[in-house]
């Protein structure tokens, strides 16, 4: 049987990168899969191709999670469609360095709304709506620089301790409602964007992975491999759990 069979699942910031592996892996395993992003770029088409292939609903959802209107008129649209939203990924991020004299306010702002105000906004929003039909479950994307911090990385990574946090508290207070609140804090991962940035560079892709015991970059299906089973009746006993998906690098 399959992990997510007949599950209804909004993924968000899923047009790309691990979001869209994560969207993948959920068709994979039998779940009706909403994607979301804040524009359509292909995601008409992959998710077309997705749907096909796995034999199930895949259906492409654009709206800004930061627009609190917008977040809830879309959570309705799929619980109308649908009859309950069973598990919420809330992947959607800002990622940005600097050093910390160089971190401004409007930048603090900016990925707060995002990485953080969002997700308050999703946990209770979609939470009400997932009582409504004997619980669900949130898996949030955290980061290890949220477990261990990060240098050039102060905003970012307070950001995704705030979701540390905020996934432990909201699973004890939404305990009573059925609904499960698990986090994944992923470690360095081999995205596009990090093969830009180190893959010209052999000395320092080889210090980054010398770090991490297990030897080997994590790749986005790892991440996506973790947070399906949270969001699986398999994880029905785990909540408030932080899981990190970092080859031993984070202790």
């Amino acid at each position: 049987m399959k992990l997510l069979r007949n599950k209804v699942a909004l993924i968000t910031g899923a047009g790309r990168g691990i979001g869209r592996v994560i969207a993948e892996q959920f068709a994979k395993d039998g779940a009706i899969v909403y994607v979301n992003d804040l524009q359509m770029g292909d995601m008409d088409i992959w998710t077309g191709e997705c749907s096909k292939l796995n034999n199930t609903k895949v259906v492409p959802i654009c709206f800004d999670v930061t627009n609190t209107v917008q977040l809830k008129q879309n959570l309705m649209t799929i619980f109308r469609e649908e009859g309950r939203i069973d598990a919420v990924v809330n992947n959607a991020a800002i990622i940005s360095n600097q050093k910390l004299g160089m971190v401004t306010k409007d930048l603090l702002q900016k990925m707060y709304s995002v990485n953080v105000f969002a997700v308050i906004d999703m946990l209770q929003i979609a939470s009400r709506l997932m009582a409504r039909t004997g619980g669900g479950c949130f898996v949030n994307i955290a980061s290890i620089t949220g477990v261990v911090g990060s240098p050039g990385q102060v905003a970012y990574s307070s950001s995704k301790g705030a979701i540390i946090a905020m996934t432990k508290s909201a699973a004890k207070e939404l305990s009573s409602m059925n609904v499960r609140v698990n986090a994944v804090a992923p470690g360095i991962i081999e995205t596009e964007r990090f093969k830009e940035l180190y893959e010209s560079d052999g000395e320092k892709m080889a210090q980054r992975i010398s770090r991490i015991a297990l030897g080997r970059l994590g790749s986005p299906q790892d991440v996506a491999n973790a947070v399906s089973f949270l969001a699986s009746d398999r994880a029905s006993y785990v909540s408030g759990h932080i899981l990190g998906v970092d080859g031993c690098a984070s202790i």
